[in-house]
């Protein structure tokens, strides 16, 4: 088995989430995630998020997780940004909220079994603990690390190095968009199956505006979702 890209879930997603964050001035990070969690038909995406952060990639992910029925985890500090953030997706209409989980990140993740999307903000200091610690699901999985241009990484960032033993890193790909966005494609953990995900969606110019473009591998057509 293998993650598996639909078009079709991609682009509702999209639709949604930009309707969902009109009142937000982003640059596409909650509009992109929303894309490849609900393309990727993921059934477990997990983020970290603390007090005073932005809650729009929250409400991108709960878009995706709402399309695609999976199950969405977020793992906050403490007390405080557990109800500031129940407080602030209600507030843009997301309800009920995801299952929210107070303490240390890297013991909540480690808890979570067959992870395919998960979201870490590169703000907080134990972003590369929680990498290390996820137990991707056997289809593969999709990380993402954003606010990537604000990582303080000693000898600079590797996914090869942050990751676990064993953890085959199949492509990644680093997109200019909010603060920086590192992706990172999994291969399965089935031996004997392809261990190659579909290709991510692109990030191309298009005069002043930016637009995500996928390619089906099997038909050749190509679909670009509007930023």
């Amino acid at each position: 088995m293998k993650l598996v890209w639909s078009p079709e879930s991609a682009l509702k997603a999209y639709i949604d989430t930009v309707k969902s964050c009109e009142k937000f001035k982003e640059s596409g990070v909650p509009e992109l995630l929303s894309a490849m969690a609900a393309g990727w038909n993921t059934k477990l995406i997990v983020e970290s998020w603390s007090y005073g952060g932005s809650i729009a990639a929250s409400v991108g992910l709960a878009v995706a997780a709402r399309n695609t029925g999976a199950r969405h985890v977020c793992i906050v500090p403490d007390e405080r940004s557990k109800a500031q953030y129940i407080k602030s997706l209600e507030e843009m209409g997301v309800s009920p909220p995801p299952e929210v989980v107070a303490g240390e990140a890297e013991a909540a993740v480690s808890r979570l079994a067959e992870v395919d999307f998960l979201v870490v903000d590169c703000k907080r200091k134990e972003f590369a603990r929680v990498l290390r610690v996820a137990k991707v699901g056997p289809k593969g999985a999709v990380l993402a690390c954003k606010n990537a241009w604000q990582r303080n990484f000693c000898g600079g960032f590797r996914w090869s190095v942050v990751l676990q033993r064993g953890v085959r890193v199949v492509r990644s790909v680093f997109l200019p968009v909010g603060k920086g966005l590192d992706i990172a494609y999994i291969g399965s953990s089935k031996s004997g199956s392809s261990s190659t995900p579909t290709p991510a969606p692109q990030l191309v110019a298009k005069g002043p505006s930016r637009w995500i473009k996928h390619i089906d591998q099997q038909s050749g057509e190509e679909h670009l979702f509007r930023e």
